[in-house]
């Protein structure tokens, strides 16, 4: 970024903070009234009637401004791997890029207005384009990594089976058609689900990507999300023989294949996460120190719980905590759902749960010592991890 933009920017992200949600709200108003498609077959329609996908957009550029006159360049690059890879979960292609710059713009316009100078333009157009273009240039290795052409990340694929998992949740185990493989995908990542859906149109959502029966098949388990549109068609609709549209494999929070300590927390359907690293350790044999802590309302509901004990048991260094009850932060004993379990200082921890529950896992990791950087975190909701890097 030009000096001068950096200066600029810096002055004025006070104001942009300052009135971000209705610089959102504006924005998504525009954006949807040029291109209706969007708001019913692309964007979350649940996220737009709560708010929160609103929020997001406005918000990311906002953070990476932020991040760019601060001079931090690593959490830059964490921030633009998590949106490439939700991007290309989503076949997004590069002109959108542009449609997003024009009602992005005129939203700033429309909402401070006369504040809004040229050089005031000049420099955060600055600060888009340089969003962007990281962004397009990701997302492009991305999907030749995938082996795709850009945003022709969609198969069919047949579920060959659907179990009930628990009180609220079911398992669909898929497979390839026509004889073709499903791709590779690294424990952590996760594949978007198209769905047509009752009020028309489609909607799309992501799911963490397990291993299934067999290594050539995938599962995935999904919770039933009350007044949702998309998790009950998928745990009490779709049914053995049914052909599903998903996406390929993506996602930039993995497990790596270190020998360092390697500490697993989860709660409620966040233990898909977990089980998809377990299961990696436990085909490659991994003697690796593994901490793995789950917390669930109770057994009943506990997605997979028969397996995942399994797993826990099949590594020799593997150490699980089950936690049933509901944790959100500090019980009034004072206990929280680390009380009691040793936390390697040289861990790399990795967690996913209702944003609360990470938020509060993360603030306690950091307390107890482990540097901030080796803790990550996978979240789901758009945005949402932007509080908790």
């Amino acid at each position: 970024m030009s000096p001068t933009s950096h200066s600029v920017v810096e002055a004025t992200l006070p104001v942009i903070g300052a009135h971000i949600g209705r610089i959102s709200e504006v924005f998504y108003d525009r954006l949807f009234a040029a291109v209706p498609a969007l708001r019913t077959n692309l964007f979350n329609r649940a996220n737009q009637a709560n708010r929160t996908q609103q929020q997001a957009l406005a918000s990311s550029v906002a953070a990476f401004a932020t991040l760019l006159v601060k001079e931090q360049p690593g959490d830059i690059d964490a921030i633009m791997a998590r949106i490439a890879a939700k991007h290309a979960s989503l076949g997004v292609p590069s002109g959108h890029y542009e449609i997003v710059r024009e009602h992005l713009f005129a939203a700033i316009a429309e909402v401070l207005g006369d504040a809004v100078t040229r050089p005031v333009a000049l420099a955060w157009h600055e600060v888009y384009t340089l969003m962007a273009n990281s962004l397009i240039e990701q997302e492009s290795i991305l999907y030749a990594q995938a082996g795709v052409a850009p945003g022709q990340v969609w198969r069919n694929v047949v579920v060959a089976e659907r179990e009930y998992d628990g009180a609220h949740a079911a398992t669909l185990f898929l497979q390839p058609t026509h004889g073709e493989r499903l791709p590779a995908f690294l424990p952590g990542q996760y594949i978007s689900v198209r769905v047509r859906v009752d009020s028309g149109g489609e909607q799309i959502r992501q799911y963490t990507v397990a291993r299934g029966r067999t290594p050539a098949e995938w599962a995935l388990s999904v919770k039933r999300v009350p007044g949702g549109l998309v998790s009950p068609i998928l745990v009490d609709r779709v049914a053995a023989g049914d052909h599903l549209i998903v996406s390929h494999p993506f996602g930039s929070v993995v497990i790596d294949d270190a020998e360092t300590p390697l500490l697993l927390i989860s709660a409620g359907i966040g233990v898909t996460n977990s089980m998809a690293a377990l299961q990696h350790l436990v085909a490659r044999n991994s003697g690796r120190r593994v901490t793995v802590v789950h917390v669930e309302h109770s057994p009943y509901e506990h997605v997979r719980r028969v397996e995942f004990s399994a797993l826990g048991k099949m590594l020799p260094s593997a150490q699980l905590h089950l936690r049933y009850r509901a944790f959100d932060g500090v019980r009034d004993d004072g206990r929280t759902p680390l009380t009691g379990v040793a936390l390697p200082s040289d861990a790399q921890t990795y967690v996913c749960g209702p944003v609360d529950f990470m938020r509060a896992i993360r603030n306690e990791l950091v307390e107890a010592g482990l540097p901030p950087s080796s803790v990550h975190f996978e979240a789901f909701a758009p945005g949402s991890w932007l509080g908790l890097e």
